[in-house]
């Protein structure tokens, strides 16, 4: 079974559904609160780990309460916590999730720590996934291993991310990234937009996917740019969807699939985890998304 690195950012999620987005200076009580592990390449690796991949995690966490939740949380799933590192001097990072779930909508608010990997991760890879938050310790671990396959969640346009995007063999970038990097807006129904967007990423990146949430993904086989639609579904809570589409991406290029069948499975992977509230707790269990996914083949 080929080993996976997914090495990034780790937060404690706090997550609060609402049925609508508050109002501005009125006091809320609410029933539910959900409480689990996130971070993009956090969520990745626990994906990965459900579906019984050989994953590792690096990243780092606070030596708290939170701390020891998330590694309790991995453990569940398998996944390796050897390159988990612990901060002594912070808390670990935690994120403020309100969730409108007429829409499925969320606002985040994050407490990030200047927390940083403080020694090298030494593991032979196939396949590594990094989302920009571990940049000297994604880039050694990606010249370490230059065999492997390698992807990147661009999720913002920063400096570090884009140097890492450089590097990896797929950019798996948001929207929002291919907009702000080129400029240019995205308009499915443009052909002519897509083709400028993509010869622009083109000339400094690999092979290039595009998420557009509900609207699925952008992708190219063949030398020819394509759109994989998503699948129809009443969105709660739209937290860890582009995770686990990497994660589930990253998945697809471990077992040799095709461009084709990878994305059409990573949206599937999204899709269905904005069915559910709190983002651990709505990652989708494979035989869930094979399901869906023999009935669109």
């Amino acid at each position: 079974m080929k080993k996976i690195l997914c090495i990034g950012n780790v937060s404690y999620d706090i997550t609060v559904p609402l049925d609508n987005y508050p109002t501005e200076n009125i006091k809320y009580r609410v029933d539910e609160k959900i409480g689990c592990g996130g971070g993009p390449a956090s969520n990745a690796a626990y994906l990965l780990g459900k579906w019984g991949m050989n994953v590792s995690f690096a990243g780092v966490i606070g030596k708290d309460d939170l701390g020891k939740k998330i590694i309790d949380e991995f453990k569940t799933v398998s996944v390796n916590i050897k390159n988990v590192d612990i901060d002594k001097t912070h808390d670990t990072t935690i994120s403020f999730i309100i969730v409108n779930k007429s829409n499925g909508s969320r606002t985040v608010f994050s407490n990030k720590k200047d927390m940083k990997l403080s020694k090298k991760v030494k593991m032979k890879a196939d396949v590594i996934l990094v989302d920009g938050q571990e940049f000297e310790a994604s880039v050694d671990i990606i010249k370490r291993n230059p065999n492997a396959i390698t992807v990147i969640d661009a999720g913002s346009v920063r400096c570090e991310v884009v140097e890492l995007s450089k590097l990896v063999d797929y950019v798996v970038c948001s929207k929002n990234f291919a907009e702000d990097y080129t400029k240019i807006k995205i308009d499915v129904e443009d052909k002519t937009k897509i083709n400028e967007i993509y010869e622009k990423m083109e000339q400094d990146f690999k092979n290039v996917i595009i998420t557009l949430e509900e609207k699925g993904c952008l992708y190219k086989k063949d030398n020819i740019i394509k759109r994989m639609p998503s699948i129809d579904v009443e969105a709660i809570d739209s937290t860890g969807a582009g995770d686990f589409f990497h994660g589930a991406f990253v998945y697809c290029l471990a077992k040799g699939l095709d461009i084709e069948k990878t994305v059409m499975i990573s949206n599937i992977t999204g899709a269905l985890s904005v069915t559910k509230v709190g983002s651990r707790f709505s990652a989708p269990d494979i035989e869930q998304v094979f399901q869906v996914y023999n009935k669109r083949v």
